[in-house]
């Protein structure tokens, strides 16, 4: 696996003086997914945890629904590829004829997430909120190393589980999507934590995951709120400085 970051010369100015200094970058490149021999997709991200992003990608789009629907995955990081083979054999989504061919973070015909809405009863005091938002932005390394990267965690109400970063907040969520995926972990339980803007994609595929609650630094967007109030699925955001707004389905949270 090559490294996620590259370390490059750069010019620093300070205090009136500029100096030669020696920087990590975190990588950008290209990977390809192709499921079952047709290119499906190219996705700009670090180039780690492929196997997770690729089945998390898959999933998102609604041509993996289990891990029972992978026949094999294989990852060249030397060629930039990700080879997803399905037991299937499809090529297409459910019901169409199309090749499915997409970017990360661009919605798909047909993929907004279970029609039915997120029921589960699972609830965290407010106070956790706080907490798992402190523990994720001191946790990120990548991000700390080059102030580069979007990061998001999977958790249970107790702590953080797992937690990916990636130049692409999108990315970030299909790791965590493929991770639960690949693991056979129930989501109905867990929580994202995340950096980013939660957008309506961004929306859609954590209504896919099955996760009941999303904890974001940031803010949504009016599209997003509309999707996750539908799906049943709580979100406090704009965490910052010990507070943080509720913008869905506010009964999960304990004051």
């Amino acid at each position: 696996m090559k490294a996620p970051t590259e370390k490059i010369n750069v010019r620093f100015y300070s205090g009136g003086k500029a100096s030669g200094i020696s920087e990590s970058v975190i990588r950008e490149e290209p990977v390809e997914i192709f499921l079952n021999n047709r290119r499906a997709a190219t996705i700009a991200c670090t180039g780690i945890h492929l196997e997770e992003l690729a089945a998390g990608f898959l999933r998102s789009a609604g041509i993996i629904r289990v891990r029972e629907d992978i026949e094999k995955i294989t990852v060249s990081a030397e060629k930039s590829r990700v080879d997803v083979l399905t037991k299937n054999g499809a090529i297409s989504k459910p019901g169409s004829p199309e090749i499915f061919v997409m970017s990360s973070g661009t919605k798909s015909k047909g993929s907004k997430g279970p029609k039915d809405s997120i029921t589960s009863d699972i609830s965290i005091p407010a106070e956790k909120g706080v907490e798992f938002m402190e523990v994720l932005l001191s946790s990120s390394k990548l991000h700390r190393v080059t102030h580069g990267t979007h990061c998001s965690a999977l958790a249970d109400t107790e702590g953080i589980i797992v937690l990916r970063d990636d130049i692409g907040r999108h990315n970030t969520i299909d790791m965590l999507g493929g991770y639960t995926l690949l693991n056979d972990i129930d989501c109905s339980d867990k929580i994202i934590v995340k950096t980013g803007r939660v957008s309506s994609e961004i929306a859609e595929k954590i209504w896919t995951m099955g996760v009941p609650i999303i904890i974001s630094h940031s803010v949504p967007t009016s599209e997003a709120i509309s999707i996750l109030r539908e799906a049943g699925i709580t979100l406090i955001g704009h965490v910052r400085g010990g507070s943080f707004k509720v913008y869905s389905n506010e009964r999960r949270i304990r004051f």
